[in-house]
């Protein structure tokens, strides 16, 4: 999971975990409003999201070490867009972001916890209105409704929440956490075994479902035989194995007949850092290695009149543009707030718009490293060229340089493309809500998370080494990280409470 320690009294790697187990999966309320009656024909929508899944080592995008034969078929069976990009590195923001077509600023679902403000309505709240049969099942407690992401079930009749556990951190007798399946995560099978079983007892269309696979978030464990087949790429196997649950989903849309004329769409939420410049997760930096992610977007032959396959798009599209897409096919009104725009110029008749050089700006924001007191980021991506506004802020040529290794920013040097990109950034930061545009203290004033990524690291691994009971190795970690950070309060305080629960007062205190 990402880390989430937190700048708070109580640990949040303890909250998380407790909250996984305060309530069960149920019926959401009903929504007051006046539901349409639906035609036979509206296409159902199935969306499927990704958790943690790098553009880049997709089959379809070229990569040769994974095999992902159902994401690939998808892509041979529609569009496959080539530049598509998340606002948001962490997992419940980007997630809120793709269900409500808002920036992250916007609808302000910018940290755990945080609940969704009504105001903002969701894919489900939007498609329910007009008769849709909805549900959403989840792969990970971090967006359970109940706990970690309240609000995102509005709108679904079933929302799959995780089941209320009667122990805490570890069971009754002291000993050893339960095993993290279904208690922080479920694997992918078991998630569309989930839908599958809802679908059978809800034939009557049409459907708006969402799947949501976690797997190959960290900690990398894939099982049999992808453990064995990857043992040296275990992120690889992760894929491969959410891959092979695509491929039981798709099998079973096309068995229950609804396969050809449904609105498919399969997104990443974000990627993974896999060491690239120093970070080994997500969630910190606005780098492309964790904001680029496939898209592929499968048309229903009937609601569109036409069904473009084995179709490039080149062009920068967003997140953002998944829910304005949705709407545009199912043909549903759109909310005058949305940040996002319709695919479908992009792949409609008389041509699909497969070599549009620039494509759609993509603006990137992680607040994520407020929780231990430095600097948030702000990105602007756009023609080929990447604005990083933080405390030390960079300027990338991503046509030179798409691995983002060469600042081409130096203080006090007169730049036009730093000029012209710190205009568009301002045009963007204008439309948001006053607090999003500047958050927290000025960024200048806080450490750059560039400078904290070691330690980031460490934490996260102390966070991991806890929650599997390895409270040796979680104190290693959180050694190292006060070597480089003596006064790193995350670290003080986790090694503090490590020390309390092996009975060390004195050391604790």
């Amino acid at each position: 999971m990402e880390s989430l320690s937190s700048r708070t009294a109580t640990p949040l790697f303890v909250v998380v975990l407790a909250l996984a187990w305060l309530h069960t999966g149920s019926w959401a309320q009903a929504q007051p409003d006046t539901i349409a009656t639906a035609s036979a024909q509206n296409p159902d929508v199935y969306l499927i999201t990704i958790d943690t899944l790098r553009a880049d080592h997709v089959g379809c995008y070229g990569y040769k070490q994974v095999e992902t034969p159902a994401l690939d078929a998808l892509a041979a069976d529609g569009v496959r867009f080539a530049q598509a990009f998340t606002h948001s590195p962490i997992t419940n923001t980007s997630h809120t972001t793709i269900l409500t077509g808002l920036l992250p600023s916007v609808h302000g679902v910018t940290d755990f916890g945080v609940p969704l403000s009504p105001q903002h309505r969701t894919a489900a709240e939007l498609l329910k209105k007009q008769g849709y049969q909805t549900a959403a099942f989840i792969g990970a407690v971090i967006l359970d409704s109940n706990t970690l992401a309240p609000g995102l079930d509005r709108g679904f009749d079933f929302y799959d929440n995780f089941p209320k556990s009667e122990s805490s951190d570890a069971d009754s007798k002291g000993g050893k956490k339960k095993e993290r399946w279904d208690r922080v995560e479920r694997r992918g099978m078991e998630v569309v075994e989930h839908a599958e079983g809802w679908f059978d007892k809800h034939r009557k269309g049409p459907h708006f479902v969402w799947v949501h696979l976690f797997d190959p978030h960290d900690p990398y464990e894939p099982p049999p035989p992808f453990a064995e087949k990857y043992k040296d790429h275990l992120y690889d196997g992760e894929i491969a194995y959410a891959d092979s649950a695509v491929a039981h989903w798709i099998a079973f849309l096309k068995k229950a007949g609804v396969y050809d004329n449904a609105l498919i769409i399969v997104s990443g939420d974000h990627g993974e850092g896999l060491g690239e410049h120093g970070e080994d997760t997500h969630g910190l930096f606005l780098y492309d290695s964790t904001l680029h992610i496939p898209l592929l977007v499968k048309m229903p032959v009937k609601a569109a009149g036409f069904a473009p396959r084995g179709v490039v798009v080149d062009a920068q599209v967003r997140t953002t543009d998944i829910l304005p897409t949705i709407l545009s096919v199912t043909d549903v009104a759109e909310p005058s707030e949305l940040n996002g725009e319709s695919l479908l110029p992009l792949i409609g008749a008389p041509a699909p718009s497969s070599s549009s050089p620039g494509g759609r700006a993509l603006f990137g924001e992680t607040d994520y490293p407020l929780r231990w007191g430095w600097a948030p980021l702000r990105a602007l991506r756009a023609d080929n060229t990447k604005w990083i506004e933080a405390p030390r802020p960079e300027l990338y040529d991503l046509q030179a340089d798409p691995k983002e290794l060469k600042n081409l920013y130096a203080p006090g040097a007169s730049n036009s493309k730093v000029q012209l990109m710190q205009a568009e950034m301002a045009k963007w930061k204008s439309k948001l809500p006053q607090a999003a545009a500047n958050p927290g203290r000025s960024a200048e004033n806080l450490p750059d998370p560039k400078d904290k990524i070691k330690v980031q690291n460490l934490l996260h691994n102390a966070m991991l080494a806890d929650d599997d009971s390895r409270a040796a190795e979680a104190r290693q970690f959180l050694e190292k990280a006060l070597q480089l950070d003596p006064a790193a309060p995350t670290a003080l305080r986790q090694l503090g409470e490590l020390e309390l629960a092996a009975g060390g007062f004195a050391k604790a205190a």
